[in-house]
């Protein structure tokens, strides 16, 4: 037997239960994950959360709950190739990567190597926040002397957005409550609080103009950059529905690539950007864990570790 977060029915962190349950074996194709580090997102609670959506995704009860993860193979299924048992990984298992084990398919699911240098803690954060991040800046093609408008730049994709719009040459404004500038600004981005007036706040602090925006939250900041004269093809969202206000471009971790990630996580090995984890939990406190998520007050990622 083995360990597995699940629930029976929708509802808040309270529905979930750590459970023992049948041990999975990998089967031809698949690699088995010893999970160390599960990195939790907005996504996460939601599925759990929302019948609607979590039909959507093709998910139905009972399910397992999280989807990032790091750990190391400890078996390796017929025919699979470029893996091998004691290989550090990280990756993406949905509704399934809060167990003892992980059982993924390479050939259709998120798995990575996990670079030299990177804590499993970190790496258990990438693999939803790294391809959304990406796909976001990708989308309106930020490059040096941009300057971008980023919609919760605080959150788990926002830490990562700020820092490679930040690393491809772009200045960056940020939208954040108060108590986040500090942080913020140590990751090089200049602050502005979001809500009512947001356009004349970054108009202020940028008179010549914004020239790309991306909104991580909802579609205040896609608004905002509207008002400000950007162009709806220079403006993306992740949260907005497949139709955002004004014809910005809807996007999404899906969108994204595997070298991406890849990129994401070189990025962090050669200490050019970084992962900020605001607290980490043991899998025994996951009610714990996914309140403060669900909060989603805190700067950076929340970590359940098994």
């Amino acid at each position: 037997m083995s360990r597995a977060v699940v629930h029976e029915t929708f509802g808040g962190p309270e529905v979930l239960e750590l459970r023992e349950v049948p041990e999975p074996h990998a089967k031809a194709g698949e690699v088995r994950v010893r999970v160390t580090a599960v990195g939790l997102n907005p996504m996460d609670w939601i599925l759990t959360s929302m019948p609607a959506v979590a039909e959507q995704f093709g998910i139905t009860l009972p399910s397992g709950f999280g989807t990032d993860f790091a750990g190391v193979v400890d078996e390796v299924g017929a025919g699979v190739s470029g893996f091998a048992v004691g290989d550090r990984v990280y990756g993406g298992a949905l509704s399934g990567a809060a167990a003892d084990f992980t059982v993924v398919d390479p050939a259709t699911d998120s798995i990575l190597h996990t670079p030299d240098g990177i804590v499993d803690e970190v790496a258990g954060t990438l693999s939803v926040a790294g391809l959304t991040a990406s796909a976001a800046l990708t989308a309106i093609g930020v490059k040096a002397g941009d300057t971008v408008l980023i919609g919760g730049a605080a959150g788990g994709v926002g830490v990562l957005a700020v820092q490679l719009a930040r690393l491809a040459g772009a200045r960056v404004i940020g939208t954040a409550a108060e108590g986040t500038f500090d942080f913020l600004r140590r990751l090089g981005v200049e602050p502005v609080t979001y809500g009512p007036g947001l356009a004349d706040r970054v108009r202020a602090i940028a008179p010549d103009g914004v020239s790309a925006a991306t909104d991580l939250f909802g579609t205040e900041t896609a608004e905002a950059a509207l008002a400000l004269g950007v162009p709806a093809e220079r403006i993306s969202t992740i949260a907005a529905g497949p139709n955002p206000p004004g014809g910005v471009r809807p996007t999404g971790g899906f969108n994204a690539r595997p070298e991406d990630l890849k990129r994401i996580a070189d990025a962090i090995a050669a200490g050019e950007i970084t992962m900020p984890i605001a607290a980490t939990f043991p899998i025994e406190q996951i009610h714990e864990a996914v309140r403060l998520q669900a909060e989603r007050h805190v700067h950076g990622k929340i970590v359940v570790t098994l």
